[in-house]
Order: structure tokens, then C-alpha cells, then sequence
């Protein structure tokens, strides 16, 4: 499991998401998280940019994302995105993290078990979605459409 980190001693002059460069289900969703904050976050690989941070090991970034904000409170894992929703306007994911247990619980256990899995969830994402993050094909739908007729003919 990632480890959580609550502030750095090395706040950056932006608020920045650290995120694995080498990942492609990482890089596929931190362009969807930066088309929705706008210019509000900055986005680095760790391998760019951990070295800031010498408080946090990298091992750890290696694991989990981390949103780190001006302030030094870092975010970690699905909060990081949470959080980033939150600076584009959209509390409702980062509220429930912070307030309902079962929520973080669950959010922390899929996280990591995506993050330990990440090409296999990369393949999944393409084929509900496609391939291009900024143009997401509902493919999902028509899957679903397949399964209930052919759950109808049975």
C-alpha cells in the first residue's frame, strides 16, 4: 500500500501533481486531470521532479500519486486526484475522502490494487473508452447494450 504523506518541508512555489511518467494508464488520466484544472495545477513526472521534495522517498512516488500544494500539504493516491477535482471546482470526491472512512478505505484498496496492475487497467481503459483521453469513447455502452441482448435471448 502507498504511503500517505500529510506535509512536505519543501513546498513548491505552484501547486503541482506528481505522477509516474513511464505509466501509461497514468499518463492517459493525468491528461483528462489536466484538461479539467485548467491551468490551475502544474503536472510533473516524479522522475522530473521528486528530487524537490528529499523528505518524500522515492519509492514512494513510485506507488502513488502526489498532489503537493503551495502550502506543503501534500495530497496522496486517489485524494491527489480527488484534490485536483476539488481545484476545479468539484468538492464532492475530496469532501467524501476526508469525511466518510468506508470511502477513503475503498478509495486507498482499488487505488492500490489498480496502481499494482496498472498495464492491465491501462487495456481495460482503452477498450471502454478508447484511446484518445481527450476524446473518451463510450464504448462501455455498447458492451452493455451486447450483454443485456444476449441476456435477453437466453
Amino acid at each position: 500500500m502507498f504511503k500517505k504523506f500529510e506535509k512536505t518541508s519543501h513546498p513548491p512555489a505552484f501547486n503541482v501533481m506528481v505522477w509516474d511518467g513511464k505509466c501509461g494508464f497514468c499518463k492517459f488520466w493525468k491528461s483528462r486531470w489536466e484538461r479539467k484544472t485548467e491551468g490551475l495545477l502544474q503536472f510533473k513526472t516524479y522522475q522530473d521532479y521528486a528530487e524537490n521534495f528529499p523528505d518524500i522517498p522515492l519509492k514512494e512516488f513510485k506507488k502513488a500519486s502526489r498532489l503537493i500544494e503551495t502550502d506543503g500539504k501534500i495530497y496522496s493516491g486517489p485524494d491527489s486526484a480527488y484534490r485536483s477535482l476539488w481545484h476545479a471546482g468539484n468538492n464532492k470526491w475530496h469532501l467524501w475522502y476526508s469525511k466518510y472512512s468506508w470511502f477513503r478505505s475503498l478509495s486507498d484498496h482499488a487505488y492500490n490494487h489498480i496502481a499494482k496492475n496498472r498495464h492491465f487497467y491501462f487495456q481495460v481503459t482503452k477498450l471502454l473508452f478508447g484511446k484518445e483521453p481527450l476524446k473518451l469513447k463510450p464504448y462501455w455502452l455498447l458492451y452493455l447494450l451486447v450483454i443485456i441482448l444476449i441476456l435477453a435471448m437466453l
